[in-house]
């Protein structure tokens, strides 16, 4: 296919079939990273900004502000560069030098926040920061992912569709949880149409999203310190918390005996379903979203001297050591 628009390439049909994960069931990973920023946020960046559009609060030359750990600010990124917009990326110290350098190269202003907010994160300070600019500037246009329905809308319409359409009928759908939009996107979609999916929402140790304790986090992608506005937990079955140690095991099993580096969030879904194969009924269908693919995390989950200061050189000796099925 030819696209006009390198922010328009959405690759929302490559799923891998994983075999010997699970036993007597299909496991389906929704590959996510396989577009040019990189990871699924791609559709909450372009949903967000297309109704900013519509609602005529965004035109071009406009500028844009929006707090994140990494992929959502690529993704954004990317569409501005594309559609001639002025970005800034209001990011924190967990953010991988890649994604960083990344977000820089494609013209986009970066603003680190460094100091913690009250339950020990960062998120709080971010937004805190984003306020203060807008409160300061009438004309930088904050999407706000954490409590924008156009962030969810785009999962419905996009990511939990294509879910459906390529797998047909599916028994267990595994969603990480960071602002929620992919959760919510895809819970609102099968409560419609595939009632009887049961869906597990998979989020971090140290996350608050799910009213878990707040606790340190070293890598981005899933959890809050503060609940996102469009977080419905009464609309999941079940909310499973990973240790991010089991969460990097994971990632670094998955590359050596699959081939297939990813990001940590894939580390910590696939965890957690590992968590719970026992009471999946045998001859189900299985799928797991994997949001982004393992390059940007190159210094961090798959260095072996990162690892070993993060969380201790044991989860070195363990990785990859364990089966995944029970």
């Amino acid at each position: 296919m030819i696209y006009q628009r390198a922010c328009d390439i959405v690759t929302d049909d490559v799923f891998l079939e994983l075999d010997g994960v699970l036993t007597d069931s299909r496991l389906f990973l929704k590959l996510e990273g396989m577009n040019p920023a990189g990871s699924v946020k791609l559709k909450s960046a372009l949903g967000m900004v297309e109704d900013a559009e519509k609602r005529g609060v965004l035109w071009p030359g406009g500028r844009m502000v929006e707090s994140s750990s990494g992929s959502l600010g690529i993704a954004l990124a990317v569409i501005a560069a594309a559609r001639g917009y002025h970005f800034t990326c209001v990011t924190d110290p967990n953010i991988s030098p890649q994604s960083l350098s990344l977000i820089r190269a494609l013209g986009a202003e970066v603003v680190q926040v460094t100091r913690r907010d009250r339950n020990g994160g960062y998120l709080g300070s971010r937004i805190a920061r984003i306020r203060e600019m807008t409160g300061a500037d009438a004309g930088l246009v904050w999407l706000n992912q954490y409590a924008n329905p156009a962030n969810a809308q785009a999962h419905a319409r996009r990511t939990a569709t294509s879910i459906l359409k390529n797998i047909g009928h599916v028994d267990v759908l595994l969603v990480g949880a960071g602002t929620t939009g992919t959760l919510m996107g895809c819970t609102r979609h099968f409560r419609a149409f595939s009632p009887w999916t049961r869906i597990v929402a998979v989020d971090t140790t140290g996350s608050v999203t799910f009213g878990g304790p707040p606790g340190p986090r070293h890598i981005p992608g899933l959890g809050t310190s503060r609940r996102p506005e469009l977080c419905r937990p009464d609309q999941v079955d079940e909310v499973v918390l990973v240790d991010e140690p089991d969460a990097v095991r994971m990632c670094r099993r998955l590359a050596r005996e699959h081939g297939l580096p990813l990001g940590g969030s894939t580390g910590s879904v696939l965890a957690a379903l590992e968590s719970i194969t026992d009471r999946i009924p045998a001859g189900s269908r299985v799928v797991a979203l994997s949001p982004d693919m393992g390059d940007r995390y190159a210094k961090t989950i798959y260095d072996d001297l990162w690892v070993a200061d993060t969380f201790g050189a044991d989860v070195l000796d363990d990785s990859g050591s364990y089966p995944v099925a029970v």
